[in-house]
């Protein structure tokens, strides 16, 4: 084979890629001709492709050493030393080249590639104008010049350079691709589908260009056709771990959460770097419930990325779903230490900030550290004033802290006109036919349409609801249903799953099914959808159950009450509450325990030998004054210990310092741990006498310690959360259990505990009363809110109004 013949076929194996071969041809020819500087070249070039970079310059430097002003080995050599990351040799390389040939634009090209490589933006772009005043349509150049630009924050030059490439190269996929993820990020989602279309189009196998269409397609939520184009887009690219990812985070947002594992578990095991993948896969394990491997999830994403912020948050939200309250605390104060005042000139680091402060807070109110909670959701705010969950946290958590109505609902009518009013500039039209006796159809909105408290509730209502004169439609946004869900779905005559609907979408549902009356069961609670209500989807709307108290919303028209929570009194006037109070004749709860677990007999003092005290509420309602009284309460009986619910921890040591600075001697105090609810109403068989909370008193606990034998005394307040054991006590006629001062209390408490034989007798006869009372007369309390929903119907048809 001649020379000329050999040199043409190593030359084809190396464009073939076929390196081994090409060398050993070139090396062939260099053995009978050292002298052939092109075959050297291209060998020293091969030997940079197979990652022998210091090879490939010396054996360049050689033909420089013959050539000096060649311009093609010159640029090899300038690219191959920024190849290696000898950036100042490489920019000197290009310099000296350029001066001997300053119209190269090649040269300027190499130059502008090493500046932008090494990241001067500005310097890169200086050279891309110099190669452009050579050449004006140098489509790369002005691809490249769009790159840097836009690096720099110069969007409107961006645009300019990438449209100018386009016109020198119609169909230049790259360009249409960066025009397009600009004009995304500038907003204009439409127009850059349209190209990043074009410029999968333009190159069908290049996965990347699938890949930033199917971007685009989930940023403007249209995740089915996203997941089509992402799929894609990961058969031409099955090695790209971004691709995976992406597609697992359109899977988790279309609800196939086994799909979104199996993507992000391939995206960390070809980038077991990549600690966004981690984390999103320990957010869709733990609403599998595989909690187990979502905490190794964000231990890893952590591992890999320690100042992760939001893999932090994830990591203590975990925890806290687990009852491990030290360990979310703890993820929390770390995610903050790495947040600084600094960062909140970045608009997304305040809100990530804001959510931090949200979270710890949470913990922090969940654990008894009230006043700290408050304060955490304050500064939540304060970092990002759009956080409507810690706004919506810090409204409800002022019931806990405050006995005045008047401050709350400034909190909250601060909160409705932060968050709500801005949803109705104008008056909303309803279509509803204005018929007083139709059939009216009303709709309940919860989250906890499951084995949740709220479910003691909502049972006795929807299970005696008059299916002849109202049809019911419930609203669901269950993460995780269960048998309880499903019994529930059982007393509605339409069930509706609207987790992953947003807000709007849910309120033209609504619209859209005719609801005459809204029932928002969740207020500020968690998952509460006030924005929703603040659409106005129903010409009626009325708060209930979540807790007695006010919304602050205008959308919200009416609230549920009864006469012991608001009295028709001037002391304690409406004005209050942002909605019209609307006084059910006997309770605001109608309770069922949803269990057949015996009562309690025997009176435990009478084993024990001395009288237990007990509180299982929340330790969040463990306020300053209630440790007060109970102190109070302790030191007037000597002989008798105190029972409390309390998390095993820091904040079981927290709530012991806080009874031991107020006089309460802690070996008199037995604390037990959160429990599952059938071991939490059996603890009630260990405590003699119910001691409430204030100002947010035991609701749902006391009415459980009731059913359960067990007496409550409680503190009367000013709120209606303050009042909740005044109106439970009497609906059973045992008012006489009612304080209305502090020192009424603690004597009511210590006669009661006095007399072991009156207690036992009441003890005994709790769950009979119970049962003959209102407060368990499910068809009584149906026929009751019915009214309330058709007088409230009335108002609308006659004037469209609550007032």
């Amino acid at each position: 084979m001649t020379t000329e013949a050999r040199r043409a076929q190593a030359k084809a194996y190396h464009l073939a890629g076929n390196l081994q071969a090409a060398r050993q041809l070139y090396e062939a020819i260099l053995a009978d001709d050292p002298t052939d500087d092109d075959v050297s070249f291209r060998l020293g070039i091969l030997e940079w492709q197979m990652s022998n970079g210091e090879t490939a310059l010396v054996r360049i430097a050689g033909v420089l050493a013959r050539q000096p002003m060649q311009l093609r080995y010159r640029l090899g050599e300038a690219q191959i030393l920024a190849s290696l990351g000898r950036f100042d040799e490489a920019v000197s390389a290009c310099r000296r080249l350029l001066a001997d040939e300053p119209d190269s634009v090649d040269g300027w090209f190499a130059l502008a590639s090493v500046f932008e490589t090494r990241g001067q933006w500005d310097d890169a772009a200086q050279a891309y104008a110099s190669l452009l005043e050579r050449e004006p349509a140098h489509a790369d150049a002005l691809n490249d010049l769009g790159n840097c630009r836009r690096r720099l924050g110069q969007w409107e030059a961006a645009l300019s350079a990438y449209r100018r490439a386009l016109d020198a190269r119609p169909g230049f996929a790259d360009a249409l691709t960066n025009l397009g993820t600009l004009l995304q990020a500038r907003g204009f989602v439409d127009d850059a589908i349209d190209l990043l279309r074009e410029a999968a189009r333009a190159e069908p196998s290049v996965a990347v260009h699938h890949a930033n269409l199917g971007v685009a397609l989930a940023a403007c939520r249209r995740f089915d056709e996203a997941a089509q184009v992402l799929s894609q887009a990961r058969a031409l690219g099955p090695g790209s771990a971004d691709i995976a990812y992406n597609l697992g985070s359109v899977l988790h947002a279309l609800g196939r959460h086994r799909n979104a594992v199996a993507q992000y578990e391939a995206a960390v095991a070809l980038a077991p770097e990549h600690a966004d993948a981690y984390n999103n896969l320990g957010i869709v394990l733990k609403e599998l419930g595989a909690f187990a491997a979502a905490a190794q999830a964000f231990d890893a994403a952590l591992r890999v990325r320690p100042a992760f912020v939001a893999a932090r948050n994830n990591a203590g939200s975990l925890a806290r779903t687990l009852g491990r309250m030290d360990d979310a605390e703890t993820h929390y104060r770390a995610a903050l230490a790495l947040q600084t005042d600094e960062a909140f000139a970045d608009a997304s680091a305040a809100a990530q900030c804001s959510a931090t402060y949200n979270n710890l807070g949470n913990v922090l109110k969940d654990t008894g550290a009230l006043d700290e909670a408050v304060e955490c959701y304050r500064r939540a705010i304060a970092c990002d004033s759009a956080n409507l969950v810690a706004h919506c946290n810090l409204a409800y958590a002022l019931t806990f802290q405050l006995d005045d109505g008047y401050a709350i609902l400034a909190e909250c009518r601060r909160l409705a006109e932060r968050h709500e009013t801005p949803l109705n500039p104008t008056p909303t039209v309803h279509a509803n036919a204005r018929v007083p006796h139709k059939r009216l159809r009303i709709g309940y909105v919860a989250a906890d349409f499951r084995d949740h408290c709220q479910s003691l509730f909502t049972v006795p209502l929807l299970a005696h609801h008059d299916h002849g004169a109202f049809e019911i439609v419930c609203y669901s946004s269950v993460e995780r249903p269960d048998a309880l869900t499903r019994r529930l779905a059982g007393y509605a005559d339409r069930w509706r799953e609207v987790r992953e609907f947003d807000d709007d979408t849910l309120s033209d549902a609504i619209r859209e099914d005719g609801v005459d009356v809204l029932v928002d069961l969740t207020m500020h609670m968690a998952d509460g959808r006030p924005l929703l209500f603040a659409r106005r989807p129903a010409p009626v709307q009325v708060a209930w159950l979540a807790y007695p108290g006010t919304t602050g919303s205008t959308a919200i028209g009416y609230r549920l009450t009864d006469p012991w929570l608001d009295p028709i009194d001037a002391a304690l006037s409406d004005d209050r509450y942002s909605e019209r109070s609307v006084r059910l004749p006997d309770t605001f709860w109608c309770y069922d325990p949803l269990t057949d677990e015996p009562a309690a007999t025997a009176l435990p003092a009478g084993q024990a030998g001395r009288l237990t005290f007990g509180c299982l509420n929340n330790p969040c309602k463990l306020t300053e004054r209630t440790i007060r009284l109970w102190a109070r309460v302790l030191a007037a009986a000597p002989e008798s210990r105190l029972m409390l619910m309390a998390p095993q921890g820091r904040a079981r040591i927290r709530l012991l310092d806080r009874l031991k600075a107020q006089g309460i001697d802690t070996a008199r105090v037995e604390c037990v741990p959160f429990r599952p609810r059938a071991e939490y109403l059996r603890t009630y068989r260990e405590i003699d006498l119910a001691l409430d909370t204030f100002p947010y008193n035991g609701h749902t606990t006391s009415l459980d310690a009731l059913w359960m034998g067990v007496p409550v005394v409680t503190r009367v307040g000013a709120t209606p959360a303050s009042r909740g054991g005044f109106s439970q006590l009497s609906n059973l006629g045992l008012a006489a259990l009612a304080a209305h001062t502090d020192d009424d209390y603690v004597r009511i408490a210590t006669t009661l505990a006095a007399d072991r034989e009156g207690l036992a007798a009441l003890r005994a006869e709790l769950r009979p009363r119970m049962q003959r009372s209102p407060l368990m007369d499910g068809p009584r309390f149906a026929r009751n809110v019915e009214q309330a929903y058709r007088a409230m119907w009335r108002d609308w048809c006659e004037q469209g109004a609550p007032r």
